[in-house]
């Protein structure tokens, strides 16, 4: 066997507080109810159990440490250790190092793996199931905001036996199996393993009147209709989350709740970028050279107005202040960007070539610096 500190993975000079650390979470890893049938996870069981057996006891670490494991064996250190007899005494040890005392308790109890989910159900009340829907808004509403109503089928509370699901009192009795715990519990080997009770399904009574209108389920299914306030801002792939609004809860549970996913349809004018608004205007060649002023299309306004100063190259982005849309947790609000794109005149008549000629003429260096510079790195790249 190997030592007893690797057998555990801690140091030499390990606390009594990781050495018990380390032996849970080794014994939980081999423990035979998780691996059944599995020798050789029985086998590691054993020497994870022998090796927290020497090392938490401060005499027999002592020898170990001093002498080694053959020094514990016939008995010199009292421990008799010739590796564990039986699965008893490893179990033993298992419950030890845990705090069960043997007195009925689950190893789940000690795990979180049965406490307060199954307490929870004893009385039989479950959430209802949550609900989605997909709805699809237009980007002006998306911008300002809407109402919508939506029509949706629920599994709402019985209104003929006010959700109980019997017809009377008289047809709800107590269950025979679980004798109303709504748990039962199981022995395996050393351990009691509790779960919810297979013929009431944890709550503890049994239906054997059931009612007519819901067939003993406590809920029907009614189609309702919805209002839904859209807050302003929203973009695709965002949800809204509305409490209660799916189905109902059995036994006295809440209600799911409703998630609405929103998709918000493009627009053909429009670009949303983020919460700024994104908008492309075309203007002349004439405009672009001489600077004109314009009016552009705004979601909250008929129109917003706009100076393009003279020499604007096509690409320019302008920026209005506030025309965005609103953040939608009511963080300010986003910006109309206005990016200019300086169309190429087609179907030119000859007097308009003929001008154009004349103007190309008289253009100077000075007219176009952009197309300067580029030249003059020309120059320079062929000259090296």
């Amino acid at each position: 066997m190997a030592d007893y500190y690797d057998i555990l993975e801690i140091s030499r000079t390990a606390t009594a507080d990781e050495i018990k650390k380390a032996y849970r979470k080794k014994a939980l890893q081999f423990h035979p109810d998780k691996n059944p049938g599995d020798s050789e996870a029985e086998k590691r069981f054993k020497e994870v159990s022998e090796a927290y057996e020497v090392l938490s006891d401060d005499k027999k670490r002592q020898t170990y440490d001093r002498f080694g494991k053959e020094a514990l064996q016939g008995g010199a250190g009292g421990a008799g250790m010739h590796g564990f007899a039986s699965m008893d005494e490893a179990l033993r040890t298992f419950m030890g190092a845990f705090g069960m005392g043997g007195g009925g308790e689950s190893i789940f109890d000690f795990f979180g793996g049965g406490g307060s989910d199954y307490r929870e159900g004893r009385n039989g009340a479950r959430q209802g199931a949550s609900k989605r829907v997909n709805l699809t808004i237009s980007f002006e509403e998306a911008a300002k905001g809407v109402e919508k109503e939506l029509a949706i089928t629920n599994y709402v509370s019985c209104s003929t036996c006010h959700g109980k699901g019997a017809a009377s009192s008289q047809g709800i009795k107590t269950c025979k199996q679980c004798n109303g715990r709504g748990q039962v519990f199981e022995q395996r080997g050393f351990f009691n393993m509790t779960m919810s009770c297979p013929t009431c399904h944890g709550e503890g009574k049994v239906i054997t009147d059931p009612c007519k209108n819901c067939h003993g389920q406590g809920t029907v299914k009614e189609k309702q209709h919805i209002k839904i306030n859209i807050p302003a801002g929203v973009d695709s792939g965002m949800r809204l989350k509305m409490n209660g609004y799916g189905d109902a809860g059995q036994s006295g549970g809440p209600a799911g709740d409703l998630y609405v996913f929103i998709t918000v349809e493009s627009n053909d004018l429009f670009e949303r970028q983020g919460n700024d608004i994104i908008l492309d205007l075309p203007i002349s060649f004439s405009e672009a050279a001489l600077g004109c002023k314009k009016e552009v299309p705004s979601l909250f306004h008929q129109a917003c107005k706009i100076t393009i100063p003279e020499g604007t190259q096509n690409g320019k982005t302008f920026r209005v202040k506030g025309e965005g849309f609103p953040n939608v947790h009511g963080h300010g609000k986003g910006d109309l960007l206005v990016r200019i794109f300086v169309e190429t005149p087609t179907g030119l008549s000859e007097r308009q070539k003929q001008l154009l000629k004349e103007f190309g003429d008289l253009e100077v260096p000075n007219n176009q610096p952009k197309r300067k510079g580029f030249l003059d790195k020309i120059k320079d790249f062929f000259s090296t």
